[in-house]
């Protein structure tokens, strides 16, 4: 079905990001690609639906035939029919306003009969349970909603093959499993080859009849690959650490085979108070109180935040974005101090009630993370406490003061917001440029943010262009370019969308370190690996209201939905990742 000959892919004078990539893609098989973060794994799925080098530029050597069509000499619309696509950014992939104009669009371009159009609609709403969200405008939707419209939008077709990057990276755990069994369903029962990129392995290893590992350009059963791989789900990296033969990929496998391990664990359980996880910070207290007495010194931290308008290139309109500006006192995070304050809050964003009386407080030094499906409330209870939105009811305070009452230039100084789209904070034409505009802001010293991108991703060189950059790597810079102001809170929306397990442990480095130095850190995010690994608390919203409040042990291993793998394989024990389990080996 597919068929690369010796291809080589190269962008500039640097580098190829694909060399001598020599395979074939047998007819009806679900193939997952697999590596670091910027290997080229984006590339070589746009090689296969023409966009490589057609509209990416770039010179591709060699040759990739798909059902016979040399990509060389069709373009993408002349590969349409057989080929469908959905790239990271699911925003660049709509053409229409609505979800049902949506499903419908790509078969009104192959010219289908309306008859089938509309059962194929039906079809893919009921499979992807969209069927609630038809006549919503697709701006209205949470980015989980909008990746699920556009994996519907190439499914309606009916393509022989499926090119999908990152289908699940915007998901919660139940969606991205349903997705998964519909792309299974394709490729059983259809015939359907599906070439699909994911850093999240943990949901998609066990679904596939092949893993490719780039750079290396090895293809081989997902438990041999796995075997060998620098990038592997948990249950794998369990798997490895005690000595299993053949490597489980699944949980259900991993318990049978976990006896052993749980009584060699039994008598290392801690007690309650010693739970693994993040020590919880103390109680808040109300904003102004005196620290207590023996609450040693906090480090000192950067001045004042400030979003002056700043002129992007080429145009003469200012764009306020979350950057920080010395300032003569700007505030530190004192031990225990509440930075956010929600009571009651109520937001409702058109038809929709988006959040229903909402309760959270956090204090300095501690991780939250809120979870629950895609359409909870999460994005719009982060946004609401940078005054994006402004409550419909109930109050938003941070660090005492109303965000959608207060000038901009003086919330930025208290917070800092990491958005799902990283490129709504990037600008600047090359990586340098965008990091020594950050650390002028910050009154950093030159190349902070510069190392914290190379820390996070090492190899992104200074001159490329952000939108050269991989979905992870785009990431890494925008949560670079707000780290380097390190703000009293911190706000991430999916901050491991498309970082890979090497990157997400930097990550995860970096955001203790802050937490250490009394930062607040409020997350909402699908990964519930990173929630085990990172928070003190875990909050679970459901239909815009807090379903769940406490530490994380308690609130992700009672949910089957949101519990890490490790915590479902030593079940009943308290464990939650393989570094505890491999502290306490």
């Amino acid at each position: 079905m597919i068929r690369f000959e010796n291809v080589s892919v190269t962008y500039g004078a640097g580098e190829p990001t694909l060399r001598d990539l020599d395979l074939t893609v047998p007819e009806g098989e679900l193939v997952l690609l697999v590596g670091p973060s910027g290997v080229g794994k984006s590339t070589l799925l746009g090689a296969v639906s023409g966009l490589v080098p057609h509209f990416t530029g770039g010179t591709l050597k060699g040759r990739v035939t798909v059902a016979g069509r040399d990509t060389r000499t069709h373009m993408p619309r002349e590969l349409a029919d057989v080929v469908g696509t959905v790239g990271q950014d699911p925003l660049a992939h709509f053409v229409t306003d609505t979800v049902e104009d949506e499903l419908a669009y790509g078969m009104e371009s192959l010219g289908l009969a309306p008859a089938v159009m509309r059962r194929r609609v039906e079809e893919t709403l009921d499979l992807l349970g969209l069927a609630e969200l038809r006549d919503r405008p697709i701006a209205t939707l949470s980015g989980g909603q909008q990746q699920r419209v556009a994996i519907g939008s190439v499914l309606t077709p009916h393509p022989e093959v499926l090119v999908l990057d990152e289908p699940t990276s915007a998901l919660d755990p139940a969606a991205a499993e349903d997705v998964l069994a519909v792309l299974q369903r394709l490729v059983h029962d259809l015939g359907t080859t599906v070439l699909m990129a994911e850093h999240r392995l943990e949901r998609v290893v066990q679904y596939a009849d092949q893993v490719l590992l780039l750079p290396e350009g090895i293809m081989g059963p997902p438990a041999e690959i796995m075997s060998v791989s620098p990038v592997h789900p948990p249950v794998v990296a369990l798997g490895r650490l005690a000595g299993w033969s053949p490597l489980p990929l699944t949980v259900r496998d991993a318990r049978r085979a976990a006896g052993p391990v749980r009584d060699r664990l039994e008598a290392r359980v801690p007690t309650a108070d010693q739970r693994p996880g993040p020590p919880v910070p103390h109680a808040p207290t109300t904003p102004g109180a005196p620290d207590e007495p023996d609450q040693p010194d906090q480090p000192d931290q950067p001045d004042a935040l400030e979003a002056p308008a700043r002129r992007a290139p080429g145009t003469g309109r200012g764009i306020s974005l979350f950057r920080r500006r010395p300032r003569p006192s700007g505030p530190a995070p004192e031990a225990h101090r509440l930075l956010v304050d929600v009571r009651s809050l109520g937001v409702r964003r058109g038809r929709v009630e988006a959040l229903r009386r909402v309760d959270l407080q956090v204090t300095a030094g501690e991780t939250v993370a809120l979870m629950g499906r895609n359409g909870a409330g999460k994005s719009t209870l982060l946004n609401a406490l940078v005054g994006i939105v402004p409550p419909t009811s109930g109050t938003a305070l941070v660090a005492g003061r109303a965000p959608h009452h207060t000038d901009p230039r003086e919330m930025i100084r208290h917070v800092g917001l990491v958005p799902q789209e990283p490129r709504d904070l990037l600008y600047a034409d090359t990586v340098g440029a965008e990091c020594s505009a950050a650390d002028a802001d910050t009154g950093a010293a030159p190349g902070t943010c510069r190392a914290l991108v190379s820390e996070l991703l090492p190899g992104v060189a200074d001159d490329a262009h952000p939108r050269d950059l991989s979905e992870g790597q785009r990431l890494a810079l925008a949560l670079s370019v707000v780290l380097t102001g390190r703000p009293p809170l911190l706000l991430l929306d999916e901050p491991t969308r498309g970082l890979d397990y090497a990157a997400k442990a930097r990550l995860v480095a970096q955001l203790r370190e802050l937490a250490g130095a009394g930062h607040a850190i409020v997350l909402a995010t699908h990964d519930v690996e990173l929630a085990a690994e990172l928070a003190h608390r875990v909050v679970i919203l459901a239909g815009g209201e807090v379903v769940a409040d406490g530490p994380t042990a308690e609130v992700v291993v009672s949910s089957p939905a949101f519990s890490p793998q490790v915590a479902k394989i030593l079940a009943p024990q308290p464990w939650l990742t393989v570094e505890q389990v491999r502290e306490a080996w």
